[in-house]
């Protein structure tokens, strides 16, 4: 075999023996098998997840599924990465060790425990939250032990705000099932309390409280449940403040973002998310919003100006066709196709905003994305505002030139 491959990102070869046989790349963390074979912790654990009982290398049969970390071999990895680091090699860190799953029960029985002191079951709840944020695998090994159930009694038990904080902190942590979603939605009671806590003083519960709810609605098939849920006092106010928080804790507006848009799938609540300020939120953090999120907002965007309401309210807002123009091409295809559908909606209400979209440029911006390799509904509602805006054109525009005169420009 060869002593070392070509690397794939750095100017340097990376020996050989530091290869995961799996995936071909440096180790970052590597683990012995039974069979003696060395592998990276991720790749081994993959391939047996997958149903695979042979060992890679050898293919001889795996009789113990159990692996040891090679600390000897991660060690050497970690010298050989600081010896080439001027070659632009970073020193991988030391990984951390998965959650004990014995330990992972101990500490589970002792936060459900009514007779143990409340310090004591705020600790465990603490220790079990560092293990999931540590790994994928120890959220696995703490969600086998019915964690889920658990930790949604605990949150609803009202036995102490401590303890319901840092419940919700780790439940939030994994995703809940259909029926663990209906047993919250289905009793409005949980709502109300989760409502009360996006009124919190706390930043970091009220966006535990947001993250929850969004769970729930996107996980209960009742469309009652969900219109329930928008009209629960104080959940789309308390979600809109969340948006509106300084970008110091940009895991609000991720959560706030993902929450709203959640919640105004279901048009019952749209009016609601207007008058609890939505609007606004939205506009003032459109440029805030990495690349998914963007791409949620906008959808947002959409379907607030489908609702007399929301139209209204984005119109009165000065910046609304000014910003939309802006990004319609900046973002991503469906973030295209969003703000395209929503400068069509407000435009179509509104003779003034076609005079500012014209102004904004908003002509141009359309034929370059008719032009483009964007979605066909993308498409289908340019030409559908192109139109709406022929008469709004100036004289001297280039889109009422002959250069224009071929274009297709057709409703649905």
């Amino acid at each position: 075999m060869p002593r070392s491959l070509e690397p794939l990102d750095v100017p340097v070869q990376i020996p050989y023996h530091f290869r995961c046989p799996i995936s071909l790349e440096l180790m970052r963390d590597p683990v012995t098998v039974c069979t003696g074979q060395t592998y990276d912790r991720s790749s081994i654990e993959s391939w047996v997840a997958t149903g695979n009982t042979t060992c890679p290398v050898t293919r001889a049969p795996l009789s113990d599924f159990t692996v040891i970390p090679n600390h000897t071999l991660r060690r050497l990895i970690q010298d050989w990465c600081v010896a080439n680091r001027s070659f632009g090699v970073e020193r991988i860190p030391t990984p951390k060790q998965p959650a004990n799953p014995a330990l992972v029960r101990n500490l589970l029985t002792q936060a459900s425990s009514d007779s143990v002191p409340l310090h004591s079951r705020r600790s465990a709840l603490r220790r079990l939250r560092g293990f999931a944020r540590d790994s994928d695998k120890n959220r696995s090994i703490i969600a086998a032990h019915n964690a889920r159930n658990l930790l949604l009694s605990l949150v609803f038990s009202n036995e102490s705000d401590d303890l319901t904080h840092e419940s919700l902190a780790l439940l939030v942590m994994f995703p809940l099932d259909e029926s663990e979603c209906e047993s919250v939605a289905s009793q409005p009671d949980r709502i109300v309390f989760l409502g009360s806590l996006l009124s919190h003083s706390s930043i970091e519960v009220r966006v535990n409280a947001a993250a929850l709810i969004e769970m729930v609605v996107t996980g209960t098939q009742s469309i009652e449940n969900r219109i329930m849920i928008g009209n629960v006092e104080g959940v789309l106010e308390g979600i809109t403040a969340i948006l509106k928080h300084p970008l110091a804790y940009p895991r609000a507006l991720k959560v706030g973002i993902k929450a709203l848009f959640t919640l105004c799938l279901v048009k019952q609540n749209r009016t609601k998310a207007v008058l609890a300020g939505s609007v606004e939120a939205l506009i003032e953090r459109l440029a805030d919003f990495e690349k998914c999120d963007a791409e949620r907002a906008l959808a947002t965007v959409e379907l607030l100006c489908r609702v007399p309401a929301g139209c209204a309210a984005f119109a009165s807002h000065r910046l609304t066709v000014p910003i939309l123009v802006k990004i319609i091409l900046k973002i991503s295809d469906r973030a295209t196709e969003y703000a395209a559908g929503a400068l069509l909606s407000l435009c179509s209400a509104c003779e003034q905003l076609q005079r500012d979209a014209v102004a904004a440029g908003v002509v141009t911006q359309l034929l370059l994305l008719l032009q483009s390799d964007c979605t066909e509904r993308a498409k289908r509602k340019a030409q559908m505002l192109l139109k709406l805006l022929r008469d709004s054109w100036p004289d001297h525009s280039y889109a009422n030139s002959d250069d224009f005169g071929g274009t297709d420009v057709v409703p649905f």
